[in-house]
């Protein structure tokens, strides 16, 4: 740090423990501790902001609520040029950055949801913290003196200013493997999950209605946790069917499905139905704007390079991370395609051998009944059989013709709205 930003540096940190002081001392003050740092901690972040190259427009502290009671909304979303960049969990001085250390309930499992978030900072005034998926960044940096007490007299290590710096210039990690991305997806659908039936549980009006829309036409006896499991799983499945076209999530939500539609009107409708009210997406907006943000520089053609079998466990991989209650319950633990060549096999050579069908499953009066399709990995198999023996008998020209009669013969049941998104998506990439 030049010496002239150091110097601007210890005059921001000066007048941050300053105002800290006055805020905590005044007797007329209402609510929370932490509600007295907001305005002293905007100004020191706007303030840090330039010195780490960021003019004061292009950074933007959004207040997430005071409601004290939300567990999975931080106290600040933070964007940087108009993009969402991370946000900020103020505490009361004294608590600390440390959040697994917390020992009040209510921090507690506020954290347990919060970690999910792949850029958060947690600042009590005295100490600051950086963490990313749940994991530390980098070491907690603590103030000399005390923002109760010390006022203009405060001052903070120069690396303060390089995690703030740090926090504010994130960009997302694309994730490497297939079951990465099945991992980054689940958590972050868990906190969207998790959104929904808090909102829920406070009666806000938008997701209460669509909650009851969906009981209406759907599924009558479903409970507010069934439906936010319903509206995660398929508000994030269809944001990774828009990745799979290669449609950006930048432009916003409502955006989004309509160009979704273009090509997937099912499941392009459900995405829109689900995030066009603009009430809705603010009060999801910390779960909303993390899974937009993070999935939008998701790959499918880099992570799969090729193999359509990449995608056939996601959906295993996904609920192992998601919810390995509800993985149990509807028994989402899928065949290996070995398995599943092998058991085809047998059911042809059946038909051929035992019921006089010499096409064997490619038979035009041959129907097939999966009752729990999963992602398809049967599906896909019977589908590939069939073009082998049609290749075999009649040529590959004959294939796409024999493949759009055989999908008429084909009966699939699937509870899960996982599960189906992500079987469109192998569909056309195998």
């Amino acid at each position: 740090m030049s010496e002239a930003n150091q110097s601007k540096f210890a005059s921001s940190i000066s007048r941050f423990g300053e105002a800290t002081k006055r805020k905590l001392a005044n007797p007329a003050a209402t609510g929370e501790p932490e509600d007295q740092l907001r305005g002293p901690l905007e100004n020191l972040f706007g303030e840090l902001a330039e010195l780490a190259g960021i003019p004061p427009k292009g950074l933007g502290l959004v207040g997430e609520s005071s409601i004290s009671d939300l567990k999975t909304r931080p106290d600040y979303a933070v964007t940087v040029r108009g993009a969402l960049c991370g946000f900020i969990e103020v505490k009361a001085p004294g608590k600390g950055a440390d959040p697994r250390r917390f020992r009040d309930r209510h921090d507690k499992e506020q954290w347990n949801k919060l970690k999910a978030i792949p850029n958060l900072l947690y600042t009590d005034g005295n100490e600051f913290a950086l963490w990313r998926d749940g994991q530390l960044s980098s070491g907690v940096v603590r103030c000399e003196g005390d923002v109760v007490s010390s006022g203009s007299d405060l001052s903070m290590p120069a690396t303060l200013l390089a995690l703030v710096e740090d926090f504010l210039r994130w960009q997302p990690v694309p994730p490497r493997t297939a079951k990465e991305r099945a991992v980054i997806s689940a958590r972050l659908c868990r906190l969207l999950r998790d959104e929904v039936a808090e909102q829920l549980a406070l009666g806000t009006p938008g997701l209460t209605d669509l909650a009851e829309d969906w009981r209406r036409l759907l599924f009558p006896e479903a409970t507010d946790a069934v439906f936010a499991d319903g509206y995660a799983q398929a508000v994030t499945f269809g944001l990774l069917m828009a990745r799979a076209r290669e449609i950006e999530l930048s432009p916003g939500l409502v955006g989004v499905a309509r160009e979704l539609s273009q090509t997937d009107s099912l499941i392009g409708t459900a995405l829109r139905l689900l995030t066009d009210s603009e009430e809705n997406q603010s009060v999801l907006q910390t779960s909303l704007g993390t899974l937009s943000r993070v999935l939008n520089v998701v790959s499918w053609d880099t992570l799969s390079k090729g193999d359509s079998d990449a995608w056939l466990y996601f959906y295993e991989d996904f609920l192992d991370v998601y919810d390995r209650k509800l993985r149990k319950q509807t028994g989402s633990y899928y065949t290996p395609p070995e398995v599943v060549e092998g058991m085809i096999g047998l059911v042809d050579e059946c038909l051929r051998t035992r019921f006089d069908r010499a096409r064997g499953l490619a038979a035009h009066d041959v129907t097939i009944a999966d009752p729990a399709v999963g992602t398809g990995t049967f599906l896909l198999g019977l589908l590939r059989k069939i073009s082998k023996t049609v290749s075999d008998m009649e040529g590959p020209g004959a294939i796409p013709a024999a493949l759009g009669e055989s999908v008429r013969r084909l009966i699939a049941f699937e509870l899960q709205l996982g599960p189906f998104r992500n079987l469109s998506t192998i569909v056309r990439h195998g």
